[in-house]
């Protein structure tokens, strides 16, 4: 229930009955803050319970408590995004957010990010183009040191930029830009299409993360200048979730924040909904072998009234199963995949529909997009069914339910509405927006939008094959119109200045640790070999299952490679009584979902369905995977859509890294192989194969269930009563293999021509998964190397250097072995000084391993961690999965919380001597060979180019 305090307070204060109570609250505020809303859960609806303020600065201030775990997130938005940028200034949102992580007068350098690791907290942040925002998630007793962080880059942010931060972050942001865009297959299309889309100097006419050349040009104060107009708390809103205490929580916010003087008044922005007078077609050549349409038509802007039509018309032209472009481009196989979507932002909105085509002679694109044309003409004729509609509307009633098992989740809604619509909690209103939909609103939006009406057209093809386009390219954008860079100097600069009755400089600290509750857990064995797991918990009324079958990719045969991917995706396409499409009417009827993966030694199926509808989400369960259809149609189909995903992922640095890495740790053996397969082992599989698969291995012999949500054990028993009457083989043994022995370090070069990054590994075979053995604990003594964002490898590739957008590891590790590998993506020109870079950390902490601060730095970090990793029915899911799967004690973490605490400097630097050694390492690169050859070579260590086996 909603309660609007505002100007009607003082008539609340004449009504005698309850007036003093009002009062009182009233004057339990802090000096500075006043309620502005307040809105109450109301039981049986989906809604968030928060309440408003203002401080006297213009901050608005959003309180949600949700006590059910020890944790908060904060969030604070600032309601500028890149639309705000100057023109030939392009990128400056996002590159202040990256300062914003520089520290402040009173946090050091790169302190923001090592004060919220220490804490048992995650951090980020991001931009798009309407706004900027920042959040924490942390143990509830840190929030008071969250505020004081947050306030402190608020208030005082320029008293610690400096021209090396600047240029520091600077050369970051280009490295993002490289490796997101540049560097990545299809990572221009947005680009181009805005740029073709709205007109020169539009606020959307320019990507979020800026022109090169425009970041080239600016200096420090322009950045100033930037946080000086847009960082005032007047523009912010400051929006915190999860177990605090109220009345404290508002003091600490009227301390920090309230002393913060106003900036300037930030005015609404008028729409800016783009407008077209003609079809325009435009022709991007990438680095790519499967060509792509994408089409996009100008609609209206966010929250406009007819913007949840727009979603919905998306929702049945091209999204699942029963979508209008699957239907007649994918089932069909005319495209290898195709879809639409709606971009909505605070000024404009776009309505994009997209098709790719297979890689080869059959790519071409005129076809294809004559094909998605007839298909859209079809549907303007057929319109929407009631029963797609009502599809739609359970699946938003279920969505809005699922997106309140996490504070983010519930804090990121809040901030998200209060900046754009001024209503924090909008649940409601969205889903009676959705119920209003009629077949006849989608048709009306259709024509209004999409029918004969004038479009941008872009055509992705692979370089030098613009004969592949949908048509030939007839427009270029207008050259961006630039005024003369004039440099800002300091006096031009005006400084606002912080008064405060309190030492900024003295640190919060958390009063004790949070105390974490973790549900029972219950278990359940079958006569047949299966075994149950759950947690019942309540805070939603939803219930997620994962049942695990022994149906892995390890299982597969020589030369079968792919079979237990295919397998699972051929139980997903219906069963012998309804079809895909029928059963996907099903599940979004009821607001549940079912997926099949496989895995390296499972297959996973997950359910989520609300508790009300989990009986017939289950009958569902039942057909598909005790009868599925298995026919050669849906087999051909989907066999070729597999062999073109093959192909469109091996185009990726990424995936090239990946494989290199596989057959230099593993040579011949099955742990080289890739999970899904090469082109060779696809076109070798038959539908006999993948029923035969299906046959021995997806079998209750060593199935495990875990259940999380609203359900007893019994209830969990009863519901999936038809475990206990499966029937199904024994798994075969799996067999050893015997790894190669390596020999000599050498680096392997994986040629991707004009590359303008390089992928950099560092790898070595590592051991086996345990929970708290020698794997566990090696993990543990990498943490300060290459764990976290303040590790030394990270600071001193990205943070000195400025040669990459983040440098980190991963300790890879399965039942019979594993992998170390360090990595980065880097400037191409910096490939050869990044290995020496990495050998120099490497060497150094293998010697002497982590300090005595860093050692106290790791167990202040992970300590408090259990209580951010156990909030979610997913996360809780995971604890339960690796329970079973690995036969641990049910207390097993918090066996790992007692190791952290107790593990010494001396056993740490043992494990670091014993695995960090960087002559212990092979080292891969995957860039331009021909230019990267020469550096390499100066290296002195033996270089090899390696064919990557696909």
């Amino acid at each position: 229930m909603r309660k609007i305090l505002g100007g009607v307070f003082s008539l609340i204060l004449l009504s005698g009955c309850g007036a003093s109570n009002t009062s009182s609250f009233f004057s339990s505020l802090p000096a500075g803050v006043s309620l502005v809303d307040e809105v109450d859960a109301t039981p049986g609806s989906v809604t968030i319970d928060y309440k408003k303020y203002k401080l006297a600065n213009g901050l608005t201030v959003i309180l949600s408590p949700d006590h059910s775990d020890p944790l908060v997130n904060v969030n604070v938005t600032y309601h500028v995004g890149s639309a705000r940028e100057e023109v030939g200034k392009s990128g400056f949102a996002h590159f202040f957010e990256h300062m914003m992580f520089q520290g402040s007068k009173h946090v050091g350098d790169q302190e923001h990010f090592r004060l919220i690791t220490e804490a048992g907290g995650t951090l980020n942040g991001s931009t798009n183009r309407d706004k900027t925002h920042y959040f924490e998630t942390v143990p509830a007793n840190q929030l008071e040191k969250v505020l004081w962080l947050e306030s402190d880059r608020m208030g005082f942010l320029l008293d610690a930029v400096s021209q090396k931060k600047f240029e520091i972050q600077r050369s970051t942001v280009k490295n993002e830009r490289a490796q997101n865009y540049d560097n990545r297959p299809y990572g221009l299309m947005r680009i181009k299409m805005a740029e073709a889309m709205y007109p020169v100097n539009h606020p959307y006419s320019w990507p979020t993360i800026g022109y090169v050349s425009d970041l080239n040009q600016v200096n420090v104060n322009d950045l100033k200048a930037f946080f000086l107009r847009w960082y005032g708390p007047n523009n912010a809103i400051l929006t915190i979730g999860g177990d605090f205490d109220e009345q404290q929580t508002l003091a600490w916010v009227a301390k920090y924040f309230g002393s913060i003087p106003k900036g300037p008044d930030v005015p609404k922005m008028p729409k800016q909904p783009a407008t077209l007078d003609r079809d325009r077609f435009l022709t991007l050549q990438d680095r790519i072998q499967q060509p792509m349409v994408l089409i996009g038509w100008p609609t209206s802007y966010l929250g406009a009234k007819d913007q949840v039509t727009q979603e919905v018309l998306a929702t049945a032209l091209g999204q699942g199963a029963n979508s209008i472009l699957y239907r007649d481009l994918v089932k069909t196989q005319k495209a290898v995949s195709a879809g639409s979507f709606v971009d909505c932002g605070e000024l404009a909105c776009t309505f994009y529909v997209y098709a790719m085509a297979p890689a080869g002679e059959k790519g071409h694109l005129k076809p294809l997009y004559h094909d998605v044309m007839q298909s859209l003409d079809r549907f303007s004729k057929e319109g929407i069914s009631p029963s797609l509609l009502n599809q739609i509307n359970g699946m938003a009633e279920s969505s809005a339910i699922f997106g309140l098992q996490s504070v983010q989740g519930k804090v990121n809604e809040l901030a998200f509405n209060e900046t754009f619509f001024g209503q924090p909690d909008r649940i409601q209103q969205e889903l009676a927006d959705i119920r209003s939909v009629t077949a006849k609103k989608v048709a009306s939006v259709y024509q209004q939008y999409l029918a004969n009406k004038p479009k941008v057209v872009l055509s992705v093809v692979p370089k030098h094959r613009e004969d592949l386009a949908a048509h030939k390219a007839d427009f270029t954008p207008q050259e961006r119109q630039l005024p003369d860079y004039k440099v800002m100097q300091d006096n031009e600069l005006a400084y606002r200045h912080v008064n405060d009755d309190f030492d900024r400089s003295i640190m919060p600290t958390p009063a004790s640790a949070v105390t974490i509750h973790t549900a029972k857990t219950y278990k359940a064995y079958y006569a047949n070999g299966a075994e149950l797991v759950g947690q019942q918990t309540n805070e939603t009324p939803t219930v997620l299952i994962r049942m695990s079958l022994p149906a892995g990719e390890r299982y597969a045969p020589l030369g079968k490679e792919g079979v237990a991917g295919m397998t699972a995706t051929m139980v997903s396409q219906g069963s012998k009584q309804h079809s895909i499409e029928e059963l996907q009417a099903k599940l979004d009827t009821l607001g549940a979902d079912i997926s099949i993966d496989a895995g390296e030694y499972t297959t996973q199926i997950t359910v989520s369905s609300l508790t009300s509808k989990l009986l017939p989400t289950l009958d569902i369960l039942q057909e598909v995977l005790f009868e599925p259809r298995f026919s050669e149609q849906d087999f051909a189909r989907e066999k070729q859509r597999l062999l073109q995903g093959i192909m469109y992922q091996q185009q990726t640095p990424g995936w090239l890294a990946a494989q290199a890495t596989r057959q230099v740790l593993f040579g011949d053996t099955l742990f080289a192989r890739e999970s899904s397969g090469t082109s060779e082992s696809i076109q070798s599989l038959t539908l006999e194969d993948v029923k035969a698969f299906y046959r021995q291995y997806y079998t209750p012999k060593g199935a495990q269930l875990v259940v999380v949500g609203d359900l007893s054990k019994e209830q969990a028993r009863k519901q999936l009563s038809f475990v206990q009457n499966w029937n199904g083989k024994n798994v075969p043994l799996l067999r050893p293999q015997a790894l190669p022995e390596i020999k000599g370090q050498k680096i392997y070069l994986v040629d991707k021509p004009k590359a303008s990054q390089s992928v950099v590994r560092f790898v070595r075979r590592g051991l086996p998964y345990d929970a708290i053995g020698e794997s566990f604990l090696s993990d543990l003594a990498n943490f300060n190397l290459a764990g976290n964002f303040n590790s030394r490898i990270n600071l001193n590739l990205r943070e000195d250097k400025g040669y990459t957008y983040g440098a980190g590891s991963n300790f890879i590790s399965n039942r019979e072995t594993g992998a170390i590998i360090f990595y980065a993506n880097v400037r191409a020109d910096a490939t050869a000084n990044s290995i020496v870079e990495i050998r120099k950390e490497l060497a150094q902490y293998s010697e002497h391993g982590p300090t005595g601060d860093e050692v106290k730095f790791m167990r202040l970090a992970l300590g408090q961690q259990q209580a951010l990793a156990n909030e979610t029915p997913n996360q809780k899911a995971r604890v339960l999965s690796r329970l079973v799967t690995y036969s641990l004690d049910d207390d097993y973490i918090q066996q790992q919380n007692e190791l952290v605490q107790s593990v010494d400097r001396k056993t740490l630097t043992h494990l670091a001597n014993k695995w960090f050694k960087p002559e212990d390492y092979q080292i891969i690169v995957v860039g331009d060979a021909q230019s990267l050859r020469p550096q390499l070579e100066k290296l002195n260590i033996p270089v090899e180019q390696l064919e990557i086996s696909r």
